[in-house]
């Protein structure tokens, strides 16, 4: 048997995280399996609910890479469908969970919803106790005066404040991917840069500017300071290698200024200093990545 969270936990942040901990935490106390059941897209890609503009704060492999990562047992990645979302509650918590994957327990955090009737966790409980299956509800995790969700999370990211979503996913940003030629025009102003293709273009870019991040790249992390406009280009600090084509991950530490335009290289090429001189101002408060 099994104690079951379900959810899409996109981002895994510190709220997720509480649910999850607290999942593993009854799982083992009741000597059953602990069970993530999550989905490989989102249920408003699926719905059509602002799809076009919605962006994750994590990949598939990402997320289940974290989860795994605090403990569960097993994490089962399920496809959304028109077909799945057209099912209640009662039959999504008879026909997958109990059935289909052996829980006898739901975990499930305070603003859950499950099946097209849309139950919160107080309407779910008398459905699973028909089941046979108990209910674990998780309070909220706040932040300030604010619940930790997802959806914060994004709006903090596009509004380019990537040290307050820092703070509620419980790690930095990243974003990966692979260096692609670019246009040159950075080396020729002595700042030579690495542009990303990202490996998961649904992942959601923090807004337009200048950011300190720290970059995973040859196997070794460096400082870095990426440009997100058009497209994403770090410069890496004391730093001279051919990345062409590997692989490279960038954590966003603190932004630094909007992106604007110039008027000529030699503009340009001033403020790229004038960059470089405050990202090395807070990395010698840093520790060394």
């Amino acid at each position: 048997m099994a104690v079951v969270a379900t959810g899409f936990f996109d981002g895994v942040h510190i709220g997720h995280r509480r649910v999850i901990t607290a999942l593993v935490s009854s799982s083992r106390s009741r000597g059953e399996e602990s069970l993530v059941v999550t989905f490989a897209n989102h249920p408003r890609a699926v719905l059509q609910q602002d799809a076009r503009s919605l962006r994750l704060l994590s990949s598939p492999d990402e997320k289940k890479e974290m989860i795994l990562a605090l403990g569960v047992d097993r994490v089962e990645v399920l496809d959304f469908t028109r077909e799945f979302a057209s099912m209640t509650a009662e039959e999504y918590l008879r026909g997958t969970v109990r059935d289909g994957l052996g829980g006898d327990a739901v975990l499930l955090g305070y603003d859950n919803r499950l099946g097209s009737d849309n139950l919160l966790p107080d309407q779910i409980r008398p459905v699973a106790g028909r089941l046979g299956m108990e209910v674990i509800v998780v309070p909220p995790l706040m932040s300030g005066s604010q619940a930790v969700s997802s959806t914060c999370i994004r709006r903090l990211l596009s509004s380019g404040d990537v040290e307050g979503a820092a703070a509620m996913l419980g790690y930095e940003y990243s974003l990966h991917g692979a260096v692609v030629p670019g246009k040159q025009y950075g080396r020729v102003l002595g700042y030579p840069t690495a542009n990303m293709q990202m490996y998961d273009p649904r992942k959601l870019v923090p807004a337009a500017g200048v950011y300190l991040t720290e970059v995973q790249a040859l196997g070794g992390r460096f400082h870095g300071m990426t440009n997100v406009g058009p497209v994403v280009e770090t410069h890496i600090l004391d730093f001279d290698e051919d990345i062409y084509g590997l692989d490279l991950r960038i954590k966003f530490k603190k932004r630094l200024r909007d992106e604007r335009r110039f008027n000529s290289g030699d503009e340009l090429k001033a403020q790229l200093a004038i960059d470089e001189a405050a990202c090395r101002a807070l990395v010698s408060g840093l520790p060394r990545p």
